[in-house]
């Protein structure tokens, strides 16, 4: 990542008590959802705390959520997530795996992006929750002299509760800047041919290395409730989309996969299938070799390392299944860096 505010000077012709201003320059900020700074309590619930208040992500009025957050989940959800990221941890750098995944996309977009334009882009990552926070991210490419700032939510598919949020921190963000940049925000790329190619790649590799061949792939997006549907959320309609143009590009019919949601929360409700009740029934059906494949994730964290590949996988080993294998998230494949950069480099056009 660059820093570049140590070429800040004196404008030409101010006088000399005239602050100091870096050189322009444009920032491409990458965004992902975040992450507790440890599995331990008091850093999960902090986390969790941020996460679950956030009205985008459970819209219910406050005086009913906030009692129900504060007194109950809060007091016991800590350490149940705590033993979830626990099992996944990286512990040699002390960090959560989407924390290390996003770090090593992001050195690598920032390196096929001076590349081809120097010091004049800055790209840095920022987490919508926990650190480092789009606030400080924001702050620190303002000073370095970004006067344009591309915001990139690394959500293919948009959602209120992922994309939305984001872009509301961003802009929140930019509210307290006195000097703002101007400011563009990356459209969701769910059907963009270089990451339905990079996906199709990534299925292509994971079945390549499994000798007898699933019976069908599960393509398991995170969940949300049915209501936001009704609401005029795209979200369900991204994921279909990516699924089709996802076997479309394998050459595949429509009984080799299937689209299912996961992470389901809370009484209402869910999109669905439930992926944890499909996989089982689809072992009871006599499917008894599956692989699943999560592509609303651009890096692998809780609900992929933890919840698809233990928890899911537990639910069709106990109907019958015997062979599932987890095809991990696009991280810093490639094929990936390279669709994302692509992406960057459209959304840049006039600004470089």
């Amino acid at each position: 990542m660059l820093d570049a505010t140590n070429s800040a000077q004196r404008p030409a012709h101010a006088p000399e008590d005239h602050p100091k201003i870096a050189a322009p320059k444009v920032g491409v900020l990458l965004a992902n959802l975040g992450t507790p700074d440890h599995y331990s309590y008091w850093p999960m619930r902090r986390y969790l705390n941020e996460f679950l208040s956030d009205a985008r992500v459970i819209d219910y009025p406050k005086w009913k959520w906030q009692p129900i957050l504060q007194g109950i989940i809060l007091t016991k959800r800590p350490f149940a997530s705590g033993e979830a990221y626990k099992s996944i941890w990286n512990e040699e750098l002390n960090e959560s795996p989407l924390m290390t995944i996003t770090k090593q996309q992001t050195a690598a977009i920032a390196a096929k992006v001076k590349e081809r334009h120097g010091d004049a882009v800055m790209v840095d990552f920022c987490m919508r929750y926990g650190n480092p926070s789009t606030k400080s991210k924001v702050e620190t490419m303002v000073k370095a002299g970004c006067r344009k700032i591309l915001f990139f939510p690394l959500y293919p598919q948009y959602a209120g509760a992922t994309s939305a949020t984001a872009n509301d921190q961003f802009f929140r963000a930019l509210m307290e800047e006195t000097w703002q940049p101007t400011a563009r925000v990356v459209d969701p790329y769910f059907e963009h041919p270089k990451y339905i190619e990079a996906l199709a790649q990534s299925v292509e590799r994971g079945y390549a290395g499994i000798e007898d061949k699933p019976d069908i792939l599960v393509v398991s997006y995170h969940g949300m409730p049915q209501r936001y549907l009704r609401q005029g959320d795209p979200y369900h309609c991204q994921c279909q989309k990516t699924t089709r143009l996802l076997r479309e590009r394998l050459g595949w019919d429509e009984t080799q996969i299937t689209t299912t949601f996961q992470s389901v929360f809370g009484p209402e409700e869910w999109l669905k299938p439930y992926t944890v009740e499909h996989v089982a029934e689809l072992a009871k059906q006599g499917k008894k070799k599956i692989s699943v494949i999560a592509p609303a994730f651009s890096a692998d964290c809780i609900e992929t390392l933890e919840e698809i590949n233990e928890e899911i996988k537990e639910a069709f080993e106990h109907a019958g299944g015997e062979q599932f294998t987890y095809i991990p998230c696009l991280n810093d494949e490639p094929a990936h860096v390279d669709a994302l950069t692509t992406v960057i480099e459209e959304n840049l056009g006039g600004w470089v």
